[in-house]
């Protein structure tokens, strides 16, 4: 048996005549967040709907817990629970009526059905819906009613596609709190295209993109590329290019209109201090001045462009 929870190896997958994914591998080995990046079309929805068994791929292998998926499906599937992006919920049915349902799906044993059910909306903040329909739920406790299905048969691996989708500010705020919780003692995949949750919520990032897997490594290894390398800057009295680059870390300038100037430089934020300091000093009249984020496309087109390289 493998130590690791999943084994993704040389996972490919054709629709029609075109790959979606090309040589997917990836490994989980413990507890914790996984961030699933990618834009929409990237090839996250492929992955992870053959990584709970809903799709049969064309190349590679799958392993949830040493179980290959594709050999022992039912055994493989005992050991993931899954909320899609748009979670399966019956809205005429009550919270306990929806999750005596999925134990009947999963085919849990009928003495443990109770307990898990009763552990898992305690866990979700639902125990007192108990006997609510979940038509009458807000997005938020639909939701957490929905992670609720995905962890009560106690899997090593949950997966969360988009789960933070079309929430308020403070549902997001409450779910990204109980998906942390869920992650302490099992493995969770998160996916999402928004680049802030990931970075909120996980430990490790895969990235997707055009099918293929552009990075791979830590939340922090990760931040290395969407760290901010330009600063834009308003003054009322602007130096020369070869003034702006005297100072130290600054690496390109351009002049956007007379007043309005985007520095470039070597990735030390401390910069915009020295800019501030030296504005003072020599006069230039700084009005404003802010770091520039990478875009997500932008950081995109820079990983795919150093994965092919």
């Amino acid at each position: 048996m493998s130590n690791s929870i999943v084994k993704i190896e040389h996972l490919s997958h054709k629709y029609s005549t075109s790959w979606a994914i090309r040589d997917i591998n990836i490994e989980i080995s413990s507890s914790g967040i996984v961030g699933l990046l990618g834009s929409n079309g990237a090839g996250k929805s492929t992955t992870m709907n053959i990584l709970c068994g809903a799709l049969n791929q064309t190349e590679g292998t799958v392993l949830i817990n040493g179980i290959n998926i594709r050999e022992q499906p039912e055994l493989a599937k005992r050991e993931i629970g899954f909320l899609p992006q748009h979670p399966p919920l019956y809205m005429d049915l009550t919270v306990d009526e929806y999750l005596v349902y999925c134990a009947a799906l999963r085919k849990m044993e009928k003495n443990t059905v109770r307990p898990a059910i009763e552990e898992a909306k305690q866990r979700c903040g639902v125990a007192h819906f108990s006997n609510r329909l979940i038509r009458n739920l807000s997005g938020g406790y639909r939701q957490r009613v929905g992670i609720a299905q995905a962890i009560m048969h106690r899997p090593k691996l949950v997966v969360l596609d988009e789960p933070t989708n079309g929430l308020d500010p403070n549902q997001i705020i409450e779910v990204r709190a109980l998906i942390k919780e869920v992650a302490a003692d099992r493995a969770v995949i998160f996916s999402s295209h928004i680049l802030s949750e990931v970075q909120l919520l996980c430990r490790e990032i895969k990235m997707i993109e055009g099918g293929r897997i552009v990075f791979a490594d830590t939340m922090d290894a990760f931040n290395n590329y969407v760290e901010p390398h330009s600063v834009l800057m308003r003054m009322e009295n602007p130096p020369s290019e070869t003034e702006l680059l005297s100072v130290p870390g600054s690496t390109k300038v351009d002049f956007l209109t007379e007043r309005q100037i985007r520095l470039y430089f070597n990735g030390d934020a401390s910069i915009t201090g020295k800019i501030i300091e030296t504005s003072v000093q020599r006069g230039w009249e700084l009005r404003e001045i802010n770091l520039d984020k990478s875009s997500l496309d932008e950081i995109f087109a820079q990983l795919s462009n150093h994965s092919s390289k």
